[in-house]
């Protein structure tokens, strides 16, 4: 028998979603942050066991929007319940019933898909404090199980694996086997660049940016590949911010951003990377629409 099916991940910003489906891969495909809406598209994953492929997609986390870039963040993640076989959702210990995650549940009581809870960040509590938050949950919605576990440090990831194969419907695989991500080269290129930006930046800046790789060329007769990516923002001090004195910011961004990707796509890397204004893009369609973040 072979099992396949597609996994959703959802839950409220900033809870561990990505770190998580980097756990569940065993690699890093979605990039990770401190700060909140770090994830603005689905992200999949794709593990192939000897009998199963899980398809494990990633979503933004699910807020109250108020730009039309924010909107098409919630409603990414909130049309994968329609779209899925199992969802996982997502919550923190620490924090308990937060009342975003009670309208998350709310949404699953119409959705008839099987839902597993994962209580993340277990490791940052007691362990009898777990118990009664896991009651509370349990009077809330028929979850298949409700799972503790750290999604930073691994802790209880095999147990979760393990059910979710309880659960996984029988198919075909639909991805080849070598495959890891149905994302495109280009789109992982960009969202590196867009994560060295979010942690090395501040107020702003991390939310007023978008990344757009312009070329991906690989050598072929060496393991060279030449990037040439803009990074756009609405305002010209943010590009001066992005940029830095003499160049530093803008520097530190692409060392770092270069080094991840040197990893990923196992290959030297060229990068150039340029700053453009685009003003008050977050909230043009037509920008939007030309930078990947709407859903028409």
């Amino acid at each position: 028998m072979f099992q396949s099916g597609f996994i959703g991940i959802i839950g409220r910003p900033n809870v561990g979603k990505s770190t998580l489906l980097n756990g569940l891969m065993g690699e890093k495909i979605a990039i990770t942050t401190h700060k909140p809406q770090t994830t603005r598209n689905r992200i999949t994953g794709i593990r192939n066991l000897q009998n199963a492929q899980l398809i494990f997609m990633d979503t933004p986390g699910i807020h109250r929007a108020s730009t039309p870039l924010n909107q098409f963040m919630v409603n990414v993640a909130t049309d994968t319940l329609r779209t899925v076989d199992i969802l996982l959702l997502l919550v923190e210990a620490p924090i308990g019933v937060h009342r975003d995650d009670l309208f998350i549940i709310e949404s699953l009581k119409h959705a008839s898909i099987p839902a597993i809870l994962v209580i993340n960040k277990m490791d940052l509590v007691k362990k009898p404090e777990l118990l009664p938050l896991i009651d509370e949950y349990q009077h809330l919605y028929s979850f298949v199980s409700i799972l503790p576990m750290s999604a930073r440090t691994g802790e209880g990831m095999t147990l979760l694996l393990d059910e979710i194969l309880k659960i996984l419907p029988e198919g075909p695989p639909y991805f080849p086997e070598e495959t890891m991500t149905d994302r495109s080269e280009r789109f992982i290129a960009a969202e590196m660049i867009r994560e060295k930006i979010i942690l090395l930046t501040h107020k702003e800046i991390p939310y007023v940016t978008a990344v757009v790789v312009d070329a991906f060329k690989e050598e072929a007769t060496r393991p060279l590949i030449h990037i040439q990516a803009t990074i756009h923002v609405e305002k010209p001090s943010q590009k001066g911010i992005l940029i830095g004195k003499k160049g530093a910011m803008l520097k530190a961004i692409g060392s770092k951003a270069r080094i991840d990707m040197e990893k990923f796509f196992a290959s030297r890397i060229f990068l150039e990377l340029f700053v453009r204004v685009q003003k008050d893009w977050t909230h043009d369609e037509k920008m939007l629409r030309e930078f990947g973040y709407s859903n028409q």
